[in-house]
């Protein structure tokens, strides 16, 4: 399943960067990206509501991974969601294929796909479990 998640992703790229966007004809933030794409490939996710971009601790973050059921993992697959701690306490999720990750970016203003990187390599990554 993570590998259809990622090529969903991918289809999502260029979708305009929308804070709580949970739609990708309206727009999506990086978890609405995370649930988007995985309800393309049948999964329905129960969703955190009203989260702040900025300022969510990471234990509610790793609280709503874990009620849409998803686990930490240490090895590497395709359709893993990435969660990366960025600085003054913000945290962005992406999903990882091969060799990039799909993410929306709130500086760029739309669904973006990066080459994967030293940051990406080194973020926590969850899977959805079956």
């Amino acid at each position: 399943m993570g590998a259809r998640a990622f090529a969903a992703a991918r289809t999502m790229v260029g979708v305009p960067f929308r804070a709580q966007g949970r739609d990708p004809r309206h727009g999506l933030d990086c978890v609405g990206l995370v649930w988007a794409a995985y309800a393309a490939v049948g999964c329905a996710l129960p969703a955190p509501d009203d989260y702040p971009l900025r300022g969510w601790r990471r234990g509610r973050i790793v609280a709503a991974l874990m009620t849409a059921g998803f686990r930490a993992v240490a090895d590497r697959a395709d359709g893993d969601v990435a969660l990366i701690a960025l600085p003054a306490g913000q945290h962005h999720l992406g999903v990882i294929g091969p060799a990039s990750m799909v993410h929306a970016h709130a500086g760029l203003r739309r669904v973006v796909e990066s080459p994967s990187d030293d940051v990406m390599r080194a973020a926590a990554r969850w899977r959805l479990e079956q």
